[in-house]
């Protein structure tokens, strides 16, 4: 299980800190920071395309080695970005690092649940999510500071080694895992033709977008609006990750006791917290304890809804699992973009957390609906 939370570790370090480093790619790339910003979204969509490409593709490949190849092919693109002369490579080489992202994910989480004790497969899941939670407590700032001082290349050097350390651990202490049935690419897409798989996807797409709709604009809410001292952001930051840390946990244990419970509660609770955010914003203090609680809401969906989908895709499980991920980037860029929209209408920073809450409100409905239809006789 450490071995694969590993890779989780470096995909999650990966995936968020090029927001940090942005000023510093902008100047010793000659761009905007705006611009540089495009590298981001350019890792985000190489999740949403290599996500589903890669589990049809490689469905006839054994899951251990497919493990190390999606790992290794992780290294590559991020020591393609410290390579980057220019700002296109780097957009390039930030495209081929978020390709194995989801397919390593979905993949790693069949693993853990096929090595889990009975009863404790949603545990085994969220072992494997912990190492992305715990990127945003130690890898992100790690990472960010690292690159800081010596230059944000370095950050891409320590990703790369935790890829190569995650290639040799899989290797090392993860079995063959010939418990995981081996389909075909024709099997894998069924999962496409799954309504219970669809519409978890979209609860997942769009209740988790809640979060990151607060999440994206954190830093200035804290500043502008509880009058936080920029030095003091990055504890809050920390904060939030550690919120993802026990949401994990707990979402997990909650999934080994009823999955659609744990989902439905998680929902709940989200909508609950960025409510009432809105209030909390107003103080250093209180706006501390909102962003662990949201960090919380958000990481405990999503050990049930990961391993909601590898029940309700029967035998397409591997894309069931690997679309998760990319339908949680799809939540992060919808939540980004909505929370900057009310922003620029000018309705202020706390204005996020409201259109979270609506996020939130719409999963939970949509996950009513869905739970009902699961219940009908023709349910698929």
């Amino acid at each position: 299980m450490l071995a694969l939370a590993l890779g989780g570790f470096g995909i999650g370090t990966t995936e968020f800190v090029t927001m940090g480093l942005l000023p510093d790619i902008a100047a010793d790339l000659h761009v905007t920071e705006p611009t540089a910003g495009h590298a981001v979204s350019a890792y985000a969509l190489g999740v949403v395309v290599g996500a589903p490409l890669i589990a049809a593709l490689c469905a006839r490949v054994p899951r251990k080695r497919l493990l190390i190849a999606l790992m290794i092919a992780f290294t590559v693109g991020n020591i393609a970005s410290v390579l980057a002369p220019v700002f296109p490579t780097l957009v390039g080489a930030r495209f081929v690092a978020g390709l194995p992202h989801g397919a390593y994910f979905g993949v790693a989480s069949l693993a853990a649940a096929s090595l889990a004790p009975v009863g404790q497969r949603a545990k085994a899941v969220a072992a494997v999510m912990l190492g992305l939670s715990a990127a945003n407590v130690v890898g992100v700032p790690a990472a960010t500071w690292l690159g800081q001082s010596l230059g944000w290349r370095d950050a891409y050097v320590v990703v790369a080694v935790i890829g190569l350390a995650t290639v040799a651990a899989i290797a090392r202490y993860v079995p063959d895992l010939t418990g995981i049935r081996i389909t075909d690419p024709r099997t894998e897409l069924g999962a496409l033709r799954r309504p219970q798989v669809l519409l978890t996807l979209v609860v997942g797409a769009v209740g988790f977008g809640g979060m990151f709709a607060v999440y994206t604009y954190i830093t200035s809410t804290l500043t502008d609006v509880a009058g936080l001292a920029q030095g003091l952001v990055p504890i809050v930051l920390a904060l939030f990750g550690l919120g993802m840390v026990a949401g994990n946990i707990v979402g997990g244990v909650l999934a080994d006791r009823g999955v659609d419970r744990s989902i439905f509660a998680a929902l709940v609770a989200m909508v609950v917290i960025l409510a009432g955010f809105v209030a909390a914003a107003h103080n250093p203090f209180t706006a501390g304890v909102g962003a662990f609680l949201v960090g919380a809401s958000g990481a405990a969906i999503a050990p049930g809804l990961q391993t909601r989908l590898m029940d309700v895709a029967h035998d397409a499980q591997t894309l069931a699992a690997a679309l998760n991920h990319a339908a949680l980037n799809i939540a992060n860029a919808a939540g980004a973009w909505l929370g900057g929209m009310v922003i620029a209408a000018g309705l202020g920073y706390t204005a996020p957390a409201v259109v979270g809450a609506g996020l939130a409100v719409a999963g939970v409905l949509l996950f009513t609906l869905t739970t009902w239809l699961a219940r009908r006789p023709a349910a698929g």
